[in-house]
């Protein structure tokens, strides 16, 4: 053996060895991050999957990355609305801004406070009237007695 046979075996795997900053850590798996398709790319796939042979899909799905599952999903999607099924967005549904919707409270309340005041006005009144009658049928019941 000569010490030129190892040498060059260690030149070799010197060249070829790769950074440390470029290996993982084993100890620290990455955080998986979901993937999420545009309604285009889903029926541009599912377009490219119909019109495929049957040998041709797994092809398709591994260059892609993709479950037939999910296919089937996005098939189902865009059966039931076509584009309108895949491009839904996640998250809270849109809405009135805060200060429209305070402002639309707080003109609902106004109207249930002026209807609140006429009503207590219209018992005021109806209770005075109550009040003047009485007295009246009072005073008659005593000029009635009096005879």
């Amino acid at each position: 053996m000569s010490n030129n046979g190892n040498n060059g075996a260690l030149t070799r795997r010197r060249k070829s060895s790769i950074a440390v900053e470029d290996v993982p850590d084993p100890q620290v798996p990455e955080r998986a991050q979901r993937r999420t398709f545009t309604a285009k790319y889903k029926l541009a796939i599912l377009e490219e999957y119909e019109r495929a042979e049957r040998t041709e899909r797994g092809a398709i799905l591994r260059r892609e990355n993709l479950y037939s599952s999910l296919l089937t999903e996005w098939r189902q999607q865009r059966d039931r609305g076509a584009l309108e099924a895949l491009s839904s967005r996640r998250g809270p549904k849109p809405g009135k801004p805060a200060a429209q919707a305070a402002e639309a409270e707080i003109a609902r309340l106004r109207a249930e406070l002026d209807t609140a005041r006429e009503v207590i006005r219209v018992q005021g009144e109806l209770s005075a009237l109550l009040e003047r009658l009485s007295a009246d049928s009072a005073a008659m019941a005593e000029s009635d007695s009096g005879h």
